[in-house]
């Protein structure tokens, strides 16, 4: 049991229940909303803890939605859409959402990307040092170890891996990865990224080839650590 509410904005009344039932199960507190402006006003006057956002709602676009949330709401946002284009994906990751499922989905999944972007919407610079399974980053003295041995990183790939940590569960998409490490100038370069990731999966996976805690979210970006 925990005390995070979820702020569920849809308007098909079957998701909602189904939805509401697996949530509440595993000790999840729910509120409801039904329409785009529903959503904002339960979004201030409750402060979920995250939020569960349609992109195909009556009044207006999720989008629109979305990008309104985010000019006060830093918590947690997942998108569940039946839209699956690559463009709509895309879009609503680089617009603030933390993760976007398409309908119908699975709700073990579901579950697994609520727990994994609260995990991130509970982190703070508290505490600089980062820890999944045998790996640790000390964000302030930008040392890496795994399996208690010091990796040989190159500034570059301390840059690159400190980002994938700090928004560990998050997908990231390659124009937001290539901004925020090289600037605007290598938005389109993906295949430039490309090459750092494969080098920084040799240094912190134990099969490169197939890895697991660096994962390529196809046509995407990429996800670390769930």
């Amino acid at each position: 049991m925990n005390d995070d509410t979820i702020l569920i904005i849809d308007d098909e009344t079957q998701i909602r229940k189904l939805l509401e039932i697996t949530l509440s199960a595993s000790g999840y507190k729910i509120v409801e909303a039904t329409t785009g402006k529903e959503g904002l006003l339960m979004a201030a006057s409750h402060q979920p803890s995250l939020i569960i956002l349609d992109l195909g709602l009556p009044d207006m676009d999720g989008m629109n939605v979305l990008k309104n949330l985010r000019e006060w709401f830093h918590k947690p946002v997942i998108i569940l859409s039946v839209r699956s284009s690559e463009e709509d994906i895309v879009h609503s990751l680089d617009k603030g959402a933390n993760d976007y499922l398409t309908k119908p989905f699975r709700t073990g999944e579901l579950l697994a990307r609520i727990r994994a972007s609260l995990r991130l919407g509970q982190t703070t610079n508290d505490n600089p040092v980062f820890e999944i399974g045998d790996l640790s980053v000390d964000m302030i003295n930008h040392i890496a170890k795994r399996k208690k041995e010091l990796l040989d990183l190159t500034p570059t790939e301390f840059s690159l891996l400190s980002l994938f940590v700090k928004n560990q569960g998050r997908v990231l998409t390659h124009q937001y990865i290539l901004k925020e490490i090289w600037g605007y100038g290598y938005v389109e370069q993906t295949q430039y990224l490309r090459v750092f990731v494969a080098q920084l999966r040799k240094k912190i996976e134990d099969n490169p080839t197939k890895p697991v805690l660096l994962v390529t979210e196809s046509g995407i970006g990429y996800r670390f650590g769930v």
